[in-house]
């Protein structure tokens, strides 16, 4: 490294800028290299407590990165770093971006760009970064001052871990990074998130609140959701037996042994949750944005019958009152929120009976029915409940795969569950990876549908180079299941687009090292797990099912178009 007690000594920008990184406390970085940003590969190798992974397509790039921070955010907070090359290396990395902005999950995709004489030009994959990235993250730039970029960087890691956590993205000109710069131009101290204290008084109104409602509800998990708010919460909810919901894919918010857990909201909800919901009189949203997916489509909570009231607790206050109307706002840290309210003293407060009961409602509607399928999915994730560990980490992409998963697995660890709420496809399998990196001691599975393995499943190319552990269940229908289903609601027995013609998935697992079986029965899957269960390494499981059975709420693609003729009729 640069000595920096010699002032005539000088070193480039790119070195400054991974220095940066590291004081920040930067521990890993997902990349694809680029020929626009070699200066800083080349810098790397003089900061080893920094660990370089490289990956096989962009995407895979950033949606590592998106989950690193979001398992990050859960204990540390620091957001996940990526970089990648300009042109088609950025657009393909927008995904991530994408995922990480409404997932609220912290991250920094560093770009390297044209160098600064060519800007304007339409050089050789010259995009204007800061303008395409601006709508789907937190704050995007170019750094075309080398002297600035302590600033750029320490504000970078304040934008994407403060408020509602985001991605940030900085374009970094070639010609910048090989400038030199003087050892004496120090990174600026490490970034701590910003303390946001609830307010007593609104904790005050809300507990009033709460002493008056007859059938309150909670819907919790999201922006700046960490261990303490977990215990916290969870600790406040049971005391007063207050039912608790978690947001679309935020399952892992409270521990399902809870007594007060009432399931999730968002695709395939338990019909007597989304009642509940509708029927409260009082709603206390905690992290949560109350996006189209939780809320089926701005539905649940209606906020439309006298009565019924909105707690908003969010540490952005652009997200208060910005969808809904809200009666109560508190703009605060969550985490900080929950142990206020855990420790609060309130003598007039009688405890709910509701949370008991919506539990029971949860248990019976996780747990699993019989089934004539030669292969039941359900039957399947209850087996995999049974056989791992239940500090498991399940990661997950887009599809109707994923539903299965939602009801009946437990996510008993946080972080236990990684899954895109804005519905990425080929999420699940980068995600497994930056898991098994982050926590090797940790059983990982990657669960995804044939269609979404396909779009990054390369990056089990990634997981063998780096010795990562980890299992992948590839749900293996023909089709994009989802797709299908509102076809045949829309357009029944119209079929159109939505067929596929797949590889040997389990072969395909061999090929790149691993170990593979095939299941095409339950009993098959029973096995194929139990062996998988006890080796290490990359271990791919290839699950053949049937399309008729295209949904764990119980819908077949037959029913669906009967119900859709009939209604056309």
């Amino acid at each position: 490294m640069p000595d920096a007690t010699h002032p005539d000594t000088r070193r480039s920008a790119a070195a400054l800028l991974v220095d940066c990184l590291a004081e920040q406390g930067c521990e890993r970085i997902f990349t694809v290299p680029g020929e626009s940003f070699l200066a800083v590969l080349d810098a790397l190798p003089e900061w080893p407590d920094i660990d370089v992974v490289t990956c096989r397509q962009e995407g895979g790039v950033a949606f590592m990165a998106c989950a690193d921070g979001a398992m990050n955010a859960a204990g540390s907070g620091r957001p996940g770093i990526a970089f990648v090359t300009r042109g088609p290396g950025a657009t393909n990395a927008s995904i991530g971006v994408h995922v990480a902005h409404q997932d609220s999950q912290p991250m920094i995709l560093f770009v390297g760009d044209v160098a600064r004489g060519m800007q304007g030009r339409e050089g050789f994959q010259e995009v204007d970064f800061p303008a395409f990235f601006a709508p789907i993250c937190k704050w995007a730039a170019r750094i075309d001052d080398s002297a600035r970029i302590p600033e750029y960087v320490a504000r970078a890691y304040a934008t994407a871990i403060n408020g509602r956590p985001g991605p940030v993205v900085l374009a970094l000109p070639e010609d910048m990074l090989t400038e030199h710069v003087p050892a004496s131009l120090a990174p600026r101290p490490f970034v701590a998130r910003a303390a946001q204290a609830a307010c007593p008084d609104a904790l005050s109104t809300l507990f009033d609140l709460i002493a008056d409602a007859a059938s309150p509800v909670a819907i919790i998990g999201g922006a700046g959701w960490n261990a303490k708010a977990r215990e916290y919460f969870q600790t406040f909810a049971t005391r007063i037996g207050l039912p608790v919901a978690t947001a679309f894919r935020r399952q892992d918010a409270i521990a399902p042994a809870s007594p007060v857990y009432a399931g999730n909201l968002g695709y395939g909800p338990n019909p007597k949750l989304v009642e509940r919901v509708k029927n409260a009189d009082l709603i206390i949203a905690v992290g949560a944005r109350l996006g189209e997916a939780t809320t089926d489509g701005y539905t649940v909570p209606t906020l439309e019958h006298p009565g019924q009231l909105l707690v908003h607790i969010h540490p952005d206050p652009e997200e208060l009152g910005r969808v809904y109307r809200t009666d109560l706002a508190l703009c605060c840290g969550v985490d900080e929120f929950a142990e206020c309210a855990a420790l609060w003293e309130d003598q007039n407060l009688i405890p709910f009976d509701a949370g008991a009961e919506a539990h029971r409602e949860w248990l019976e509607w996780a747990t699993p029915g019989p089934s004539d399928a030669a292969i039941d999915l359900a039957a399947c994730v209850a087996a995999m409940r049974e056989t791992l560990p239940a500090d498991t980490i399940i990661a997950n992409g887009a599809g109707n795969f994923a539903g299965w998963w939602h009801r009946y697995w437990r996510y008993d660890a946080f972080p236990g569950q990684l899954a895109p709420t804005c519905g990425a496809m080929g999420y699940g399998v980068p995600a497994a990876v930056a898991a098994a990196l982050r926590y090797p001691e940790r059983t990982v599975v990657a669960v995804a549908g044939d269609g979404d393995f396909l779009m990054n499943g390369q990056e089990l190319a990634t997981a063998m180079q780096y010795g990562a552990n980890l299992i992948v269940v590839v749900v293996d229908n023909g089709a994009y299941g989802t797709i299908r289903m509102h076809q045949e609601r829309e357009y029944p027995g119209r079929v159109s687009a939505t067929t596929l013609a797949n590889p040997d998935f389990a072969a395909l697992g061999t090929a790149y090292g691993g170990w593979s079986a095939r299941a095409e029965t339950t009993d098959q899957f029973i096995a194929a797990l139990a062996e998988a269960r006890n080796r290490i390494g990359l271990r791919l499981i290839h699950v053949k099912t049937d399309l008729e059975r295209i949904a764990a709420s119980g819908a077949t693609i037959s029913g669906l178009r009967e119900r859709a003729s009939a209604k056309g009729s």
